[in-house]
Parts: structure tokens; C-alpha cells; sequence
């Protein structure tokens, strides 16, 4: 009989039977009562109550017994922790015992039983069973480790489990090796700081031979632990790849898309011209389409993770278009996704088979199907230009279908083919105002009328068409309404005489009936121009557009980049980053691709600042959140009069960008003509007194120090060349490029602001996200003129470090968003850090002393800077002009050494010694600072000025 007859059972009185039976002194009815007892628990009875008389079970050597008490002690400790702790005596000796089963049974449910009170008993058998001789104990074990972690983080890391977990990454059992990957991998994913995993040559070798002989699961552990690593050069990379490659024929999908991922991250650091990329690109195709052969659902994934990785290289599965052919059976979400994949691959040499398989899509009986068929012909016009006249023909054939939704679709992907190919396929119109009446979504009706506006001239009852839609103005949507303003301003322009009225009468409506302030204002700005200049409303209204692009739904790069780091996860399936949807206390890592071989980026580079492990961040850092988030809520509306307080010496420049004078501002004369404000670049009224010249040497450590060298008046500090931030082709024409500059003591971002649509761009305003040193504009973007295309206009905006803070990756990644009367356009970018180096950062040499000796040792990094060829003093001289102060300089064997603070505008103090040999162009910088995240930027910043 099964053991199905324990749950059917429902007698009053059975906590007392129950009692009995499991103080009995027969063995088999123990294991009856015990059977029972975890029946009534599965079925959501309370049966704590017999929690002593079911430890009292443990002490037997039959493994079910033991297995069915362990179970009820894993759901009942933690309301019970006091009688929980009964239990440790039988775990220790369990642990002891000789069959490593039981052993390994003790250990797991010593992991799931999450109760404080009994955790630090549980150690000394953990270390016991971390050191088994049974694989399988140890395997148990590792993950032990990680369940304990989650409960006390500080009880493991004292207790030394992570350090012997460490050494099981060598252990000769290859399930061992997966697993405590798998442990140090989780416990590091809530530790991003932590350098657990400390990957390297010799242990990425013993994770690869053990890749080959462990688990499905073990291989996933240990490919997504390789997906973590940064080879040191192509050689390696290739190394790995070609170790890496077998698990593609695996039949667990999960396995071959960890292996993807691996392949798809080493592919970036491998030469284009070597053969064995090309063999890679050709290997990693057959797996893929094998994915597609197995359940929708999975299929599914497939295709989300398939989608990013055409985006980033299409190459890979150029020839497998068939197999994203859409099957009569598969599920809407399956043949969505494939439509996708197969309009990303498209090109010249399959778009016939394209067409006539999306021909066939369009005349199936799913809506939604249909109408995204339809869309993607019109995408392949305009992706494949030989397609184009195909295309048409295609849709012109399916507007003769006369099904209401295919018109409909067709004509809103035609307006598009005329916005890529003017004056190329307008011999179509006449089919298309025939569907006029049978239009009735807000979208199909608005691109008609846009159609008719472009081409009023070819049309000759376009006033009259025109004239059936404004009927019913004000029932039809914003987008109709807009759309029908500028279609019949357009026809007015072009045919005067004969639609006075009409234009007459649809200004009326948009600018005295309708309460949308869109409409309303669009309407004052063609009766204004229409009034004033008719020659000027010409060029304006009837503007050479510009083209459409073929790829308007690609993925930002960035973010591609870091999803393609994320394959084969719930990243892939959303596309998006892990930090938009996962909640709680993790900190999520921002992953990236390394550098593409021969990109410029050396090795050294990306090594900088691993030399110090780093600390929890400081204080004035809160933790980073979601981002976007933050950028997509921003208020974009010109910040008010609340300009942060303004210190006399920053007077220049600062005038003009606050708004109106400082005199008003400020209550009184601060003297200076107001003239001089509009000179941006002007130095301050008086120099601090920290910049100038030597400090006095007082006695004691300043013999020690021997500042006998004078360091001279500070050069200028180095303002770095202007770098294209947002190209015009992500911003509707508009081209951002800018830099970051410290002038006077106030940090000031430049830019220049280039048109590069047809039409005039005003309502300039600029808003920044929360960032980690709280950089806020201090004053509206001053835009004071319309920008009109191809103008270009320069602007500085002055920051405060006044605004919100919270911790960015990397530290000084600044978010932006623009808004001008197009749209709110978004980018991000990166300033130097020498921007936050305040002027009174001279730290008294007896407090330098003091802080680097209290400056934990662990916070300490060095750097080395080459092809310097400086003197110490013309080096100091350089970095003084930067706010880089140089506190005292000795000279040691031939050696300069320069000691120097700097101050960030947080208040956070940066401590360095800087060594300078003689006749060596290479500078050893050592950093000291109570924040480590910040070395690296500041090392980066010392190189940057002694460079330039």
C-alpha cells in the first residue's frame, strides 16, 4: 500500500494517539507515527505541539526515520528555537557518523534551520564536514556555507569558512568544485565589494577540467563563475574558448546558453581577421537553432536571448533565416518574437523569401499577428532599399484585401517608405485615398493625413479631403488634431487661393475651441507666421525633412552590452538590466564586455585601482538604485530662483548663467562692472591664500619633510578637449558635445549645441539624476536665442554639489536629460574628478602626518604613471594648478618624494605620496583616502594633468 493512506485521515483526538505512537518502543510504529505526523504537517496542521517527542525520533540508525524527523525539524525549528537547540547534540554526532549519506544529511538541514540561536553550534561540525574525506559531504557542505552566510555573514567570514571554501575550488571532485563555485558565487553576488572570487589562470584551469565531468547544474555554476572573468589577452581567451565549446552540444539548454555566454563575452578580446573566429561564429550557430526544436515556453527564452545576440552579431546566423519561419501552431508570444528575429536578419540575399513568407503572415486570422507582419514588411523597405519597390507592391496587394486592419497598418507603414524615399512611390496615392472612409484608428488616420498634407500638390481634391476630416475635430485624438493643423497649413502654403477658408477655419478651432495647450500653441505659431511671414513660414512648415533610419528599436549599446553579459538569465527575457527589476538588499554589479582587441584600451588601464581592496562605501555615498527610474521622473521645468548661495570670488561667470546679475542676488554692490560677467573664463577677483607660493617651514617635521624647494605659482588647470555626448541621429537632430571645467571655484559644464534637423529647436532645459557627488546645474540652461538647423550655439552651465546623492557605477557617471520643445532626450557621461578638488584642499602638515598614519593600510593603492617626463617641481606646479596641493617634498637617494592632499567637495580628504626618480619617466603613486571607490578616478586625474 502506498503512503497516500496517511493523508486521508481526519480523527479528532490524533494529537494524543500521535503522542503515543511516537514514544512507542517499536520501531516500525515510530516510523508510522512519524509518517503520519509530516502527512498532517504537508496538509497545514499545527503538529508543533510534538516537536520533543519527534527529536526524540533522531537517535535511530534507520536513514528514512531520520530523513522524515530532519524534515519536520527544518519546518518547526524556527517557531520553536528553544526545543531547536535539543537537536544540536544529535546533528554533532550525525556528522560523526560513518555513513557519509547521514553526514551529509546532517549537514543540509543544519543549513535550512534558520535559527540564531543554534547557529554558532553548528560551526565546529561544518568545519568537520568541509574537510570530509566522502565528495559527497563536501559538496553538501559548501552549500552549507552559503545557507549559514545568509543567516550571519560575520559568523562565516570569522569562523574562516570562506577561506576553506576557497580551497575547495582545488579540491579533486569535480561536483565539489561546482558547488562551492556556486556557494562563493552567491555569497558574492550579496557582497559585490568582496574580491571572493579571486579568478586567475591557474584557477580558471582547474574550473575548466572540472567543467568536463560535473553535473548539468555544476557546469552552469562554473560557466557563469568563467562569464565573470577578464582574460589578460586574446591568447588566453582563445584558450578558454576553444575549452568552453564542447558544452554547446549539451542537451540542457541551460548549459548551452551559459556557453554562449562565456563564448559571446571572450569573442570581444579575439581579432576579426583570425581564423578562429571565424570557426567560433560558425559553431555557435547549430546550437541555437536547436533550441527552437524544443517546447514553446523554451523556445521562447531562446528567442529573447536569440534577439540580443543578433543585434550584436547578426553574422552568426545570417543563413539560418528558415528556421525563424513562423509555424502554423506556435503560440502568439513564439511567432511575435521570431517576426522580430527575422526582420533583424534580413538583407539583400533573403528578402525575397522574407517578403513572400510575410505576405502569407498577412493573411492569416490573428490580429495582432497580421498587424505586425504588415508593419514588418514596411521595415524591410526600409532596412533593404533593392526591396523597397517590392515591398510596396506587396502592401498595395493587401490594401486590395480590403480587411479593415491590413489597410490600416499598410498606410501607416507606407507614410513611413515616403519619409525614407521621397518623391520615389507616390503613384500609390491614388489607391490610398480610396481607403479613406474605412479608416477609424487614431494612428491610420493621421499618417492618411499626413500623406495628404506632403503630396497636396499631386492631389487635386486634397482640400476637399482634408476638409472630411475636420468634420469631427474635436472627436478625434491629439494626434489626428496635430496632425490635420500642419497637413492643412501645409495645403494652404502650397495652394493659397483656394484654401483661405479652410486654413481660417482650422486655426479657429485649434486656437480658440480646443483646451489641449499642444494644439493651442502649435495653432498661435502657424497664425503668427502666417500672418508675419509668409515667406518665413514657408521654410519652416514645408523644410526639407530628414530621413528615416533603418533601426529604430535597437537596444541602447550599453545596455546590450551588459544584457549580452546576462544571457541565459531573466535579464535576457525582460531586456533589461538586473538593477530594474530585482529588489532588496543585493547589490546588483554592473557587467560589461572587456575592450575589443586592438581597441586602445590596454590591460594596465583596466587593472587600475585593484590593488586596494576596497571598503564598505563611505558614508556620504548613499547606495546606487534604479536609475533609469530616477531620469525617466525627472521634472524638466527651468529650475526657480533658489540658486545655491554664491561666495564673492566666484563672481565671474557666474553672472549671466544665474539669471539676472549677482547685485540683485547677493542685496548690495559686490563690485565689477556687470560686463564683466559674460567673460566665462576670467580668473578669480583675489587668489586664496592657499595658492600662493611656498608655505612658511615651521620646526621639527619640517626639517623631516626639508621643503626647501619653493613650489612656484600654480599653471592653469587642464580642461579636456569637448567629446560628443549625445549624437543627433538618438536626439531628433539634436548633437550635444561638452566637457567639464573648474573656473574661480565653480565647476562648469560646456557645451555646444548643434541643430542638425530641419526644424528651429527653443524650450532648452537641462536636469541631472541623483549622482554620487550630488553635481546639480545651479541655474536654468540659458539658451537665449532659437537654435536653428544647422546652427551651432555654445553654452556653459554652472554645477553645485548641492543636489541628491546616491552611488553611481563607475563612481563619476553623470546622467542627464535635455529637453528642448521636440522631446526630453537622455545620455550620460563622465567628468573627472579634478572637477570636485576645492581650493582650500592644503592640508597642515602636522594633520597630514596624523591622518595617513590613521588611514587604515588596507585603503591604501598604488599606481604607477609612465612617459612622464617631468621634474618633481614642475610636476607639483602642474598639479597645484588642479587644486592638487603639495603639503612637502624630501629627497631620498636620488628619489623626490611629494607629499599631497587634495579635498573633494564632500569634505572627503585624499592623501598621496608621489615618488619621482630622477631621469625615470615612470611616477609610483601611493593614495591614501577613507573612501577607496575614489583612488582610481584620482589616480586617473593625476595622469590626466601630468600629461597634459
Amino acid at each position: 500500500m502506498t503512503d497516500s493512506k496517511y493523508f486521508t485521515t481526519t480523527k479528532k483526538g490524533e494529537i494524543f494517539e500521535l503522542k503515543a505512537e511516537l514514544n512507542s518502543d517499536k520501531k516500525e510504529k515510530k516510523k508510522e507515527a512519524v509518517k503520519k505526523v509530516i502527512a498532517s504537517m504537508t496538509v497545514g496542521k499545527d503538529v508543533s505541539a510534538l516537536f520533543p517527542d519527534v527529536v526524540n525520533c533522531m537517535q535511530t540508525d534507520n536513514l528514512e526515520l531520520k530523513k522524515l524527523v530532519y524534515l519536520y525539524l527544518m519546518n518547526y525549528a524556527k517557531s520553536q528555537p528553544d526545543m531547536a537547540i535539543m537537536a544540536v547534540n544529535t546533528f554533532v554526532k550525525d556528522c560523526e557518523d560513518p555513513n557519509p549519506l547521514i553526514r551529509a544529511l546532517a549537514v543540509r538541514t543544519m543549513g535550512c534551520i534558520r535559527v540564531d540561536k543554534i547557529t554558532e553550534y553548528l560551526c565546529e561540525p561544518l568545519r568537520k564536514c568541509l574537510k570530509d574525506e566522502d565528495p559527497y559531504v563536501r559538496k553538501t557542505a559548501a552549500v552549507c556555507v552559503a545557507k549559514l552566510h545568509d543567516i550571519n555573514a560575520q559568523l562565516v567570514e570569522d569562523q574562516g569558512f570562506l577561506d576553506t571554501l576557497k580551497d575547495l575550488i582545488s579540491d579533486s571532485n569535480p561536483m565539489v568544485v561546482a558547488n562551492a563555485v556556486a556557494a562563493l558565487s552567491e555569497i558574492a553576488e550579496s557582497h559585490p565589494n568582496s574580491n571572493l572570487l579571486d579568478l586567475n589562470p591557474q584557477t580558471i584551469n582547474k574550473l575548466l577540467t572540472a567543467l568536463n565531468e560535473c553535473t548539468e547544474w555544476g557546469q552552469i555554476f562554473i560557466l557563469d563563475c568563467l562569464a565573470n572573468y577578464t582574460p589578460r589577452d586574446d591568447r588566453e581567451s582563445q584558450s578558454i574558448c576553444e575549452r568552453v565549446t564542447p558544452r554547446l552540444s549539451h542537451a540542457n539548454s541551460a548549459v548551452v546558453l551559459s556557453a554562449v555566454k562565456v563564448l559571446m563575452k571572450f569573442m570581444e578580446m579575439l581579432p576579426k581577421d583570425l581564423d578562429y573566429y571565424g570557426t567560433l561564429l560558425k559553431k555557435l550557430a547549430p546550437p541555437l537553432v536547436t533550441l527552437l526544436s524544443a517546447e514553446p515556453e523554451l523556445q521562447y527564452v531562446a528567442l529573447r536571448n536569440i534577439n540580443l545576440i543578433v543585434q550584436k552579431r547578426p553574422e552568426i546566423l545570417k543563413h539560418e533565416m528558415k528556421v525563424f519561419f513562423v509555424k502554423y501552431n506556435d503560440p502568439i508570444y513564439v511567432k511575435l518574437e521570431k517576426l522580430d528575429i527575422m526582420i533583424r536578419l534580413a538583407s539583400q540575399a533573403n528578402i525575397a523569401q522574407v517578403l513572400a513568407e510575410l505576405k502569407e503572415y498577412a493573411t492569416e486570422v490573428d490580429v495582432d499577428f497580421v498587424r505586425k507582419a504588415v508593419r514588418a514588411i514596411g521595415r524591410c523597405a526600409i532596412k533593404v532599399e533593392q526591396s523597397a519597390e517590392r515591398c510596396v507592391s506587396t502592401l498595395l496587394d493587401l490594401i486590395q484585401t480590403k480587411v479593415n486592419y491590413v489597410v490600416q497598418e499598410a498606410i501607416v507603414v507606407i507614410k513611413d517608405i515616403f519619409r525614407k524615399y521621397p518623391n520615389k512611390y507616390e503613384s500609390v496615392i491614388a489607391t490610398l485615398c480610396e481607403n479613406l472612409d474605412s479608416l477609424d484608428e487614431p494612428e491610420a488616420r493621421a499618417a492618411m493625413i499626413w500623406i495628404v498634407g506632403e503630396y497636396a500638390e499631386r492631389i487635386d481634391n486634397a482640400d476637399e479631403l482634408l476638409e472630411s476630416f475636420l468634420e469631427g475635430f474635436h472627436d478625434e485624438s491629439t494626434q489626428v488634431q496635430l496632425q490635420l493643423l500642419t497637413a492643412i497649413v501645409k495645403l494652404f502654403l502650397k495652394k493659397p487661393t483656394e484654401t483661405q477658408e479652410l486654413v481660417q477655419q482650422v486655426l479657429s478651432l485649434a486656437t480658440q475651441d480646443s483646451d489641449n495647450p499642444d494644439l493651442r500653441d502649435r495653432g498661435y505659431i502657424y497664425w503668427r507666421l502666417l500672418s508675419t511671414d509668409p515667406v518665413a513660414a514657408k521654410e519652416v512648415v514645408l523644410a526639407e525633412k530628414p530621413l528615416i533610419s533603418e533601426e529604430t528599436d535597437l537596444i541602447e549599446p550599453t545596455l546590450l552590452e551588459e544584457l549580452i553579459c546576462h544571457i541565459g538569465t531573466l535579464a535576457s527575457v525582460y531586456h533589461k538590466p538586473p538593477s530594474a527589476f530585482v529588489e532588496g538588499s543585493r547589490g546588483v554589479q554592473h557587467r560589461r564586455l572587456p575592450p575589443r582587441a586592438g581597441s586602445g584600451e590596454s590591460a594596465e588601464s583596466s587593472d587600475v585601482g585593484q590593488s586596494g581592496p576596497s571598503e564598505a562605501p563611505s558614508a556620504v555615498i548613499p547606495s546606487q538604485g534604479d536609475l533609469l527610474g530616477d531620469l525617466l521622473n525627472l521634472d524638466l521645468a527651468p529650475p526657480t530662483a533658489t540658486v545655491p548661495s554664491v561666495q564673492p570670488s566666484m563672481q565671474m561667470g557666474a553672472m549671466d548663467l544665474l539669471g539676472g546679475g549677482l547685485d540683485s542676488l547677493l542685496g548690495g554692490d559686490i563690485g565689477g562692472s556687470p560686463s564683466m560677467g559674460a567673460s566665462l573664463g576670467a580668473a578669480p577677483a583675489a587668489m586664496p591664500a592657499a595658492l600662493g607660493g611656498a608655505p612658511a617651514v615651521g620646526g621639527g617635521l619640517g626639517d623631516l619633510f626639508d621643503l626647501g624647494g619653493g613650489v612656484g605659482m600654480p599653471t592653469g588647470a587642464y580642461i579636456a578637449p569637448k567629446t560628443l555626448w549625445l549624437p543627433a541621429m538618438k536626439a531628433k537632430g539634436l548633437e550635444i558635445s561638452g566637457t567639464f571645467a573648474r573656473r574661480g571655484g565653480i565647476i562648469q559644464m560646456d557645451l555646444s549645441l548643434t541643430n542638425k534637423a530641419m526644424s528651429v529647436m527653443t524650450d532648452f532645459a537641462i536636469q541631472f539624476n541623483r549622482n554620487s557627488f550630488g553635481m546639480a546645474p545651479a541655474g536654468p540652461l540659458q539658451v537665449l536665442t532659437p537654435l536653428s538647423p544647422n546652427q551651432t550655439i555654445d553654452v556653459s552651465l554652472p554645477l553645485s554639489t548641492s543636489g541628491p546623492v546616491m552611488k553611481m557605477e563607475p563612481l563619476n557617471n553623470l546622467q542627464v536629460a535635455v529637453k528642448n520643445n521636440i522631446d526630453v532626450f537622455y545620455f550620460s557621461c563622465q567628468y573627472p574628478i579634478s572637477l570636485l578638488f576645492v581650493e582650500d584642499g592644503k592640508m597642515e602638515r602636522q594633520v597630514f602626518l596624523a591622518t595617513w598614519k590613521d588611514i587604515p593600510n588596507d585603503n591604501e593603492a598604488q599606481f604607477q604613471i609612465k612617459d612622464i617626463h617631468l621634474n618633481s617641481d614642475a610636476a607639483s606646479n602642474k598639479l597645484q594648478g588642479s587644486n592638487i596641493f603639495t603639503i612637502a617634498k624630501r629627497t631620498v637617494e636620488g628619489q623626490d618624494m611629494l607629499y599631497l592632499s587634495i579635498k573633494l567637495t564632500n569634505g572627503i580628504w585624499v592623501l598621496a605620496e608621489m615618488r619621482v626618480q630622477t631621469g625615470s619617466p615612470i611616477y609610483t603613486l601611493s593614495i591614501k583616502c577613507r573612501a577607496p571607490e575614489v583612488n582610481q578616478f584620482v589616480c586617473q586625474c593625476y595622469e590626466l594633468v601630468l600629461k597634459n
